[in-house]
């Protein structure tokens, strides 16, 4: 398991980011309406639209945790549009944590 990203709320995706770009250099890996990706040095950060997605961080799991921590937990996986697969967990404070599991490539 490793730190993958961090994601972040904000209220217009698009604008957020420019001042990311113009700001941290960050390189955009993907972007849509509600949802963006960007690398940062040697980290990513998201940035969500909070009615469809939740601040977060996120771990990279394999397909055998994230199997053992769905069931664990009782979280259905969930497959995203980039292809990921994943789930939320709460640490004891109640913050989220996604558990993602990215694609074999190929």
């Amino acid at each position: 398991m490793e730190l993958d990203h961090t994601a972040v709320a904000v209220s217009d995706v698009a604008h957020a980011v420019e001042w990311y770009r113009s700001t941290c250099s960050a390189e955009v890996i993907y972007q849509d309406a509600t949802w963006a990706f960007l690398k940062i040095g040697q980290g990513k950060l998201a940035l969500v639209v909070p009615s469809q997605h939740p601040p977060h961080i996120a771990m990279r799991v394999s397909d055998e945790e994230l199997s053992t921590h769905s069931t664990a937990s009782g979280e259905v996986v969930a497959v995203h549009r980039d292809g990921t697969r994943g789930i939320y967990i709460k640490d004891p404070d109640g913050n989220l944590v996604e558990l993602i599991c990215y694609p074999a490539r190929e």
